[in-house]
């Protein structure tokens, strides 16, 4: 069995360098949560040229909108959403810095070209399993957009986050890599 790898934020170009579609990741560190709306309203935000409310240099945008937290919980279930949703606006984040996100499901082509131009890594977190992720969650709090609820932009501090990559810096996709493995021939 592989070890997963053991990864930091703030996320550097070096480290995502060393990172492979297929690779399994722990990661710790801080971590942004949003979703659709948030992600427009940063994406206007640089359109218009206006300072974003949250810098992204080196960090990872979790696409998730947490439950409610328990009592004494830091925070609800939290499980990724369909990464797609948010395409349109990713290469502008990266531009800006953004160096990693999670969430499930395939990227675009510009996305996937954006992830090579900028040094960046997609990773996917299961999904079903919004509760144990929460585990790793230690602390959260609203950071942006809070009259967007669980759609608000929040700040989390997460330990040993199990992740897995699916598209890397040289341009590898694991969702492809899986298919053209597992074709059968026909004659």
């Amino acid at each position: 069995m592989i070890e997963p790898i053991e990864l930091h934020t703030p996320l550097t170009g070096e480290a995502c360098e060393k990172l492979r579609a297929g690779d399994a990741v722990l990661l710790s560190g801080t971590v942004l949560t949003g979703r659709d709306t948030a992600h427009r309203r940063l994406f206007e935000a640089i359109v218009r040229g206006d300072e974003l409310p949250v810098d992204l240099e080196g960090m990872v945008m979790f696409y998730a909108g947490p439950t409610p937290a328990r009592p004494g919980r830091v925070i609800g279930s939290v499980g990724p959403t369909t990464s797609g949703r948010m395409d349109a606006y990713t290469p502008a984040l990266l531009e800006r810095g953004l160096r990693g996100m999670i969430g499930k499901g395939k990227r675009s082509s510009e996305v996937k070209e954006a992830i090579v131009r900028y040094g960046a890594v997609y990773f996917a977190a299961m999904g079903g399993v919004a509760a144990l992720l929460s585990r790793s969650v230690v602390e959260a709090r609203v950071v942006a957009y809070e009259e967007l609820g669980p759609e608000a932009i929040r700040m989390l501090k997460v330990e040993r986050f199990p992740l897995f990559v699916i598209n890397d810096c040289r341009g590898n996709d694991l969702y492809e890599d899986a298919v053209r493995n597992h074709q059968f021939s026909t004659f």
